[in-house]
């Protein structure tokens, strides 16, 4: 049986097409994206309007090894130091009725 990691990647929003696309050419086969709010310490104020930090979350379900690559891609690519400021972490999944490459 292979080991099975729910993926999360965290992005700026309107990055979450450049992160799937990131994922699917290592091996990715979907992706279920959630609109979020960050929170902050110290929300933005522009001419008196308070702007939310506005988030995407990419979620996938892909074996250990492709959520490895995926992650360092995203590291590299999308990660905190880019304007995407992505983060990315997995957690394992205790049961699934996905069959992935079966």
């Amino acid at each position: 049986m292979k080991e099975l990691k729910a993926l999360y990647i965290i992005v700026n929003a309107g990055f979450s097409s450049e992160v799937v696309e990131i994922a699917r050419s290592l091996g990715s086969t979907g992706a279920t994206i959630i609109n979020a709010r960050g929170s902050v310490a110290k929300p933005k104020t522009i001419l008196g309007i308070t702007i939310d930090t506005e988030k995407e979350i990419v979620l996938s379900v892909v074996e250990k090894e492709i959520a490895v690559k995926i992650a360092e891609a995203i590291q590299e690519k999308a990660g905190v130091g880019t304007n995407a400021h992505g983060l990315c972490f997995f957690l394992p999944v205790e049961m699934s009725t996905l069959t992935i490459g079966d």
